[in-house]
């Protein structure tokens, strides 16, 4: 691709909330830059496909010098949706309702992301990318790396950014530093209330975090457990769950991976693991510090795990390999 032609991004359960609040931003220039254009794959559930047919109005109504196209298709053929696109942002899933169980919800989504594989393999470009935002992420991205063989698992990645962003906030607040001033925080294991928020190796003004903020019990305590339910109580505030936060950690993670990481920083999203990693095991979709020269990622090397922080990741591997097994039958 030379750096004027035009990338595809498709984006599942656009009409909604988070859908909706990704699409302007994709389509101006803010993602990939004032000369790259973009045209935008809306898909959504067929009852609601007239609802894009509004949100094509604005889009062109805001007159955006790189939006160069916008395609929409409804999920039952997904194929076409996502033919020769770049990028994948996988929104649409079942929301998790009251009285329903974690597991309930990975059985219910299970199907849906089987058939997304399946479709990214059959029709997407050969450098396309894919970022999975419906919950429960980590193990709705497994599903759908499972049935896409050929698309290397180094194009996979769920998000844990909303909960990187979130911990970063709550370190800024606590510190009284702006949120510019904290570096280096990774989030590892599952985007769910196990997560581990890593205080351990984050930074304050370059300072390790433990130093600036004295008060330890708070960091192994408020700070962790606000971080893991701040979704929960963000729906019990708004009586809606998180949508513009969540968007904007979803463009956070496209930007991260396209982009080079800072010197002595990192991003988080939840990734294959090889086995050769902090000594988790091989096979899960897990959280973890990454860097990106811009077009390659890796694994950061030289975190500091502690005995505290392996039993608090320890605890969010145990869940993820619990959800493996749960959809175990809709792994090949």
């Amino acid at each position: 691709m030379t750096a004027t032609a035009p990338i595809r991004v498709a984006v599942t359960g656009a009409a909604g909330q988070i859908g909706y609040a990704t699409l302007f931003r994709l389509a101006s220039g803010e993602i990939f830059g004032a000369h790259r254009p973009v045209i935008l794959h809306l898909i959504e559930v067929p009852p609601v496909m007239a609802a894009l047919d509004g949100i094509q109005m604005e889009l062109d109504d805001c007159a955006f010098p790189t939006l160069a196209g916008v395609k929409k298709f409804d999920s039952d053929h997904l194929e076409d949706a996502f033919r020769d696109v770049n990028f994948v942002i996988l929104v649409g899933s079942v929301p998790r309702k009251q009285g329903m169980e974690r597991a309930d919800l990975i059985r219910i989504n299970g199907p849906i992301f089987t058939s997304t594989g399946k479709a990214i393999q059959a029709a997407a470009a050969k450098d396309v990318r894919i970022v999975v935002v419906g919950n429960p992420c980590n193990t709705n991205c497994l599903i759908a790396m499972s049935h896409a063989p050929d698309v290397p698992r180094d194009r996979w990645f769920a998000m844990t950014r909303l909960d990187q962003n979130r911990a970063v906030a709550q370190l800024a607040q606590k510190s009284g530093r702006p949120t510019a001033s904290i570096s280096n925080v990774a989030i590892w294991g599952n985007h769910s209330a196990t997560q581990y928020p890593d205080f351990v190796n984050a930074k304050i003004d370059g300072k390790p975090a433990t130093s600036v903020i004295t008060d330890h019990a708070w960091l192994k305590g408020d700070f962790i457990t606000t971080v893991q339910q701040r979704g929960a109580a963000v729906i019990k505030a708004r009586g809606a769950s998180s949508a513009a936060s969540a968007a904007n950690a979803a463009l956070d993670t496209v930007k991260s991976v396209i982009r080079p990481t800072a010197a002595g920083d990192c991003f988080s999203a939840a990734v294959w693991s090889d086995g050769n990693h902090y000594g988790i095991e091989a096979g899960l979709v897990t959280g973890f510090p990454l860097t990106s020269d811009g077009t390659n990622w890796r694994v950061a090397p030289g975190f500091q795990v502690d005995d505290f922080s392996k039993s608090q990741i320890d605890k969010t591997i145990a869940e993820l390999k619990q959800e493996r097994d749960t959809v175990r039958d809709l792994l090949p």
